[in-house]
This record gives structure tokens, C-alpha cells and sequence, in this order.
């Protein structure tokens, strides 16, 4: 990894929950030497990314993030396009609808909404990161990029988070082909046991998947007919989205379900 890459994988580690963290933590979650970190969090914070209060020695974002948040959201709005479809995604399903952006290493959480349908649902945070390999999300990205993208995700130690979570390349190669012939990804207590989660690509104007729109629920409450409900609930809002950001899907995007 490079200088700049372990500059900017430093920025990662910040999150609603983690808004400020200081100089042993960040050594501590990067695993990186401390005086590396201190070295990097140095320059990011002369370029502005980072910065510190008066007398508090803990790093928080900068302007200069901020400024390039405003910019990407300024071109690709799905930010704020995602909020009424996740919404009235939720409300139609009864469960939590969450909208990721895929990365070079990881899936990025942007938004999330719950339905007040049920009192137990499945929890999420805003800018929360995740793993490709073993999350709906991810399968949906990866089933629609690049194969030299999908070599480099699968070439990299795959992390089983859960007893149920696919690590074999092979067979997460055989997971995607699935995904591309429906056009909807499905996994079932990969990445936090008990949850069962669908979700479908959102595409950009070169017709690449950028990221996600996903609906996740308790396994116990995913009988057929609910699972039906949110595959097509999914397939119109993702489309919507989609749309309301000028993408559109590649020509061999499955409209409908499989027989």
C-alpha cells in the first residue's frame, strides 16, 4: 500500500459513532507503527482533511472533506435522491433499506431507513463499512464490475465473519454469475448471523454499478412470500434511483425476475 492510500485509509476510520479519534486508536484500529500514523495524520491535516480542536489532541474531519463530500454529492446526488426512495422502500417492505457506494477495499454505507412496522429490526449506521464478499451489497456491485476489479476483491484474504460467510473465490465466482442472471443478490447470515439481506446494483451514466440499494431483515421473518415482496419492491426502486441520478443498467440487466 501506498503513502497516499495509507493516508487516506486513515480517514476511514471515522463514522457518526467515531466523529473524533486520537492518535492511539487510530494506531491501534490501522495497525500501522504510531509514528507512521502521526507522520500521515500530520499531512492530512496540513492539506486540510483532518484537524484537531483547540487543546484536544483528537483528530476530526476537515474542510477540505467536506469540500470533496459537497463535490460528490454535487455530481452524483445519490445522497439525497436515495432518502424518499429508502423510505418509501422501507415502508413498503416493513424492513430496513439501506444505499451503499462501492470502494476500491470496501462498501460504504451512505443512508438507511427503518420501517416502525416491527419493534425488532436490523440496525445500521450511516458511513458504516463493509466487506464485497460477504454482503448483498457487495455481490450486487461486484456482479456488475469490472473482472480485473472482481480479481483483485477475491485476491485479497477474504474474511469469514460469520460461520455461514462464502471465502472460496471459486464459489463466490459461481455466487456472482448467479447474481448477473437475476439481476438481485441474496445472502442469509453472512455478514451478522440471523440477517437475511437482498439488494440490487445502482447504476451510473457509463452503465457500472457504483453501488447499492438494499433491504435487510431477521431471517425468521423472510418467508417466501416476503421475499417476493422485496425482490420486486427492490427491482422498481433500484431502477428508480437508477434513473433519478442519470445511470442506466448495461443491456444485459434482467428486467424481471427468473421464472
Amino acid at each position: 500500500m501506498g503513502t497516499v492510500s495509507k493516508a487516506l485509509s486513515l480517514l476511514s476510520y471515522f463514522s457518526p459513532d467515531r466523529s473524533e479519534i486520537g492518535l492511539s486508536d487510530l494506531t491501534r484500529l490501522s495497525g500501522m507503527n504510531k509514528a507512521t500514523v502521526y507522520r500521515l495524520m500530520a499531512e492530512l491535516q496540513d492539506s486540510g482533511f483532518v484537524e484537531q480542536g483547540d487543546g484536544d489532541r483528537a483528530y476530526r474531519l476537515g474542510p477540505q472533506a467536506l469540500h470533496l463530500a459537497a463535490l460528490r454529492e454535487a455530481s452524483t446526488p445519490i445522497l439525497s435522491v436515495s432518502r424518499r426512495i429508502l423510505r418509501e422502500l422501507s415502508d413498503e417492505t416493513g424492513e430496513t433499506a439501506h444505499v451503499s457506494l462501492g470502494h476500491d477495499s470496501w462498501v460504504q454505507t451512505l443512508s438507511h431507513a427503518y420501517s416502525p412496522r416491527h419493534a425488532t429490526k436490523v440496525t445500521m449506521e450511516d458511513a458504516q463499512t463493509v466487506t464485497y464478499h460477504a454482503t448483498s451489497s457487495g455481490l450486487a456491485i461486484l456482479a456488475y464490475a469490472d473482472p480485473s476489479f472482481v480479481d483483485a476483491v477475491l485476491a485479497r484474504p477474504l474474511k469469514a465473519h460469520t460461520s455461514k460467510t462464502l471465502v472460496d473465490p471459486e464459489v463466490l465466482r459461481v455466487k456472482l454469475r448467479e447474481v448477473r442472471e437475476t439481476g438481485i443478490s441474496n445472502t442469509l447470515g453472512s455478514f451478522e448471523l440471523e440477517v437475511q439481506s437482498c439488494a440490487v446494483p445502482i447504476f451510473g451514466a457509463d452503465h457500472k454499478a457504483l453501488g447499492a440499494l438494499a433491504v435487510a431483515a431477521p431471517a425468521s421473518r423472510m418467508s417466501q412470500a416476503q421475499q417476493d415482496t422485496i425482490r420486486a419492491a427492490l427491482r422498481r426502486a433500484g431502477a428508480a434511483l437508477t434513473h433519478r441520478i442519470g445511470g442506466s443498467p448495461p443491456s444485459d440487466y434482467p428486467q424481471a425476475d427468473a421464472p
